[in-house]
């Protein structure tokens, strides 16, 4: 066993690897971090509502039991508080995972390159050879809870989808895990990326230039091929959600990230109507395409600053299949002026990717994002 591995699987509070949302939300439950909600109460702007109000007061993770219009409940500020930030990655708080990364730092000095930009580079090539890590590596497995349930005319009105606010285009997904391919080389990219609801089967698929999703999009399209297979992935071991926001380099698979802090791979299995692979214990998974040159207005959207994003011309994303759990419980978040939600999950990224910028640039003692300053 390398030390990475034992300063993993040996740390005090260390959780190995949810079996899903429900089991992360069972642990929140436990430790006196979710309050469940009974009262019917309606997905567009009330849900939000209540939420902003909580998040302003530092409160709980929220467990929307009985969601106007839809079957399935609503679990919300889940990563809002230090605490649950940590817990998400099974442990007792942040700096637990800086301390990981340390550590692997450390180990990633047999790696091969002159300088560490060219060892980071490495990365996926060498780091399997150079340190035996198969225990954090994605594995494929033939059936998972993700696909209990599959609707191929899927409906995405079915899911309890929020308007966060007044004056925002309409109601979005603001949650997801968006897996998609580079089309040169082949690797998965795993980004999070909001998603306006236009129908039952199509979304906006808001794409900065700078992100890879973007990336393998404009690749696609240089070599002449029409569409781009999307997955997306709603829920699952938190792990993962917190890894489809991390800034990783181009290539560098996000569940090698995820793997690292369950300590143990994410089990995968095969799409339905798509060729890619995305968590077996995902609740819901959203399958489909984007066309090359179709692209719609998207926005506004209520953001982080506490005033809305413009709206804009975005690809599409058409839905295929839409697959989910038997229990299956659809995550979200609202955005606005901090405190919020995300402000935790950006000062998760501070701490975590702190030993690695320090590593560059070894001059840096020490960095933080403030939410007064939106944390960007």
């Amino acid at each position: 066993m390398t030390s990475v591995e034992t300063l993993v699987k040996e740390s005090k509070g260390y959780k190995m690897a949810y079996k899903g949302m429900l089991d992360f939300i069972q642990t929140l439950d436990d430790q006196g971090e979710l309050m469940r909600i009974t009262a019917a109460v309606d997905p567009v702007l009330e849900i939000t509502e209540i939420t902003d109000r909580i998040c302003k007061q530092h409160g709980p993770a929220l467990l929307f039991e009985n969601v106007k219009g839809s079957k399935f409940p609503v679990f919300i500020n889940a990563f809002g508080s230090e605490k649950r930030m940590g817990l998400s990655l099974g442990m007792e708080n942040i700096e637990q995972a800086a301390a990981r990364v340390r550590e692997l730092i450390t180990m990633l000095e047999k790696l091969p390159g002159v300088s560490w930009g060219e060892r980071i580079k490495m990365i996926p090539e060498y780091l399997p050879k150079v340190l035996p890590l198969a225990w954090i590596m994605p594995k494929i497995v033939r059936e998972g809870a993700c696909q209990e349930v599959v609707m191929t005319e899927p409906d995405l009105t079915q899911l309890p989808i929020l308007q966060c606010w007044p004056e925002d285009a309409g109601r979005f997904i603001t949650l997801p895990q968006v897996f998609t391919r580079n089309p040169k080389t082949g690797m998965r990219n795993i980004g999070m990326y909001r998603l306006q609801v236009y129908d039952s089967k199509t979304t906006g698929m808001h794409w900065h230039v700078h992100h890879d999703g973007a990336n393998n999009y404009r690749m696609m399209k240089e070599q002449g091929k029409n569409r781009i297979e999307v997955a997306v992935a709603l829920g699952g071991d938190p792990a993962v959600t917190y890894a489809a926001t991390a800034p990783l380099p181009r290539d560098l698979d996000e569940l090698l990230l995820a793997g690292f802090f369950r300590g143990k791979g994410v089990e995968l299995v095969k799409c339905k109507t798509v060729d890619l692979e995305v968590p077996a214990d995902a609740d819901f998974i959203l399958e489909g395409y984007v066309e090359a040159d179709e692209k719609r207005v998207e926005g506004p959207f209520g953001d982080h600053t506490g005033y809305y994003s413009l709206a804009g011309e975005y690809p599409v994303f058409h839905l295929t299949c839409l697959t989910h759990r038997k229990d299956a419980i659809y995550p979200a978040t609202v955005v606005g002026k901090p405190p919020m939600e995300d402000c935790y999950m950006a000062l998760a990224t501070e701490r975590i990717f702190l030993p690695v910028i320090q590593m560059l640039l070894p001059e840096i003692r020490d960095l933080h994002m403030p939410m007064e300053g939106v944390f960007h």
